[in-house]
């Protein structure tokens, strides 16, 4: 059956497929850059840089007084002393989205920050399981394809070749 609405399906569908992996990587490299730099940038005093809305204070970074207080409270994990997480996520929240937006040891990178979500989902936010689900499938998406072309990675493996 060969009808209209069937063709237009077919259609829409095969321009779906040619969608460019590099802008869905591009796409999922900024925007999980952007979830944990943001995050990290609340742990922080000193030391701010949103592209975004413009906010650069190029200080000494240090945490902020709120910081440890935090993990003391509602961001106890277990096994991890609240000083040494509160250090521990504040630098992996700045170090890895740089990374991964940079397309720089992505997939890597990108296994760094799922850690970091199934931590937050496990023993953090347990409710907050859709918006981790989009994380993970993203971080998950990253480390199984990789960065696309539009990456140091790509521009690295290329000169190596």
């Amino acid at each position: 059956m060969n009808t209209a609405a069937t063709r237009l399906i077919a259609r829409a569908t095969q321009t779906f497929g040619n969608i460019p992996y590099s802008l869905i990587a591009l796409i999922a490299r900024f925007s999980m850059a952007a979830v944990f730099w943001k995050s990290g940038q609340t742990k922080v005093q000193g030391f701010a840089v949103d592209l975004i809305d413009g906010t650069f204070e190029l200080g000494v970074p240090q945490l902020a007084n709120s910081t440890v207080p935090l993990f003391k409270s509602e961001y106890h994990v277990p096994f991890v002393p609240a000083e040494v997480a509160a250090y521990l996520a504040t630098f992996a929240e700045h170090f890895f989205p740089v990374l991964i937006l940079l397309g720089l040891a992505t997939r890597f990178s990108a296994l760094a920050l799922l850690g970091m979500a199934l931590v937050i989902q496990l023993f953090v936010y347990p409710d907050a399981y859709p918006t981790h689900g989009t994380w993970i499938a993203l971080l998950l998406l990253l480390m199984a394809k990789g960065p696309g072309r539009v990456s140091m990675d790509h521009w690295i493996a290329r000169r190596w070749r």
